[in-house]
């Protein structure tokens, strides 16, 4: 089965995925399995520190049964360093086409960062069919996406900013929406005590909600 495939075969069962941002693999890898334990497997470790592609490099080594991206992808180096550690997916905040084409050239894929009816316009030309939509609640929340499904009929999202459990079902509620994504899942007091449980229980509950809103 394609990554592809596999990717929308986990989302179908937990449509969440969950942020990363860790400076030590260790922390990252033990988080990656607090989020594994509470049902969710795939998992998006954001380049926002120094040591982030170690970190996301050691989740693809360390943690079975998980698929794992890079997220806050800017550049195509940057795209092609994480490629180089095991990234099985990118996630840029814009959508850059040559980022865009250097994963359709690879077969990986590519969520870059829509808000605009032009820039998803543009993703969909470039061929793509799954767009990140960001910050949602800034560029309009589910209101926006429901505009922009109705004119993209076949074009998904996966909004993410200001997604939280409070609001996690109205966006999971809109057909166009495969997945959000969010950070509220990995708080950083919670990682700071080591209080992983936390971060389990987070999980299970936004797969609750998750199962709910599908149905």
């Amino acid at each position: 089965m394609a990554i592809q495939q596999k990717i929308e075969a986990r989302l179908a069962q937990a449509p969440v995925v969950p942020l990363i941002q860790a400076d030590d693999p260790d922390v990252a890898v033990k988080t990656a399995e607090a989020l594994k334990a509470g049902g969710l497997s795939v998992l998006e470790c954001v380049l926002r520190t120094d040591s982030a592609v170690e970190c996301m490099a050691q989740i693809v080594r360390s943690v079975d049964d998980v698929i794992v991206g890079a997220g806050t992808v800017l550049t195509v180096d940057q795209a092609s360093a994480v490629l180089g550690k095991g990234a099985q997916f990118i996630v840029s905040p814009g959508l850059v086409d040559d980022v865009a084409q250097l994963c359709i050239d690879r077969k990986v894929p590519f969520y870059g960062g829509t808000m605009t009816a032009g820039e998803v316009q543009r993703a969909h030309c470039l061929g793509l069919e799954t767009v990140k939509f960001f910050p949602a609640s800034l560029a309009g929340g589910t209101p926006m996406l429901k505009a922009l499904g109705s004119v993209f009929r076949k074009m998904h999202f996966m909004p993410t900013g200001g997604i939280s459990a409070a609001n996690l079902s109205e966006y999971l509620a809109l057909p166009q929406v495969i997945a959000c994504g969010g950070s509220w899942l990995t708080p950083a007091d919670a990682i700071a005590a080591g209080d992983y449980s936390s971060i389990t229980r987070l999980a299970q509950e936004a797969v609750e909600i998750a199962t709910r809103s599908r149905k």
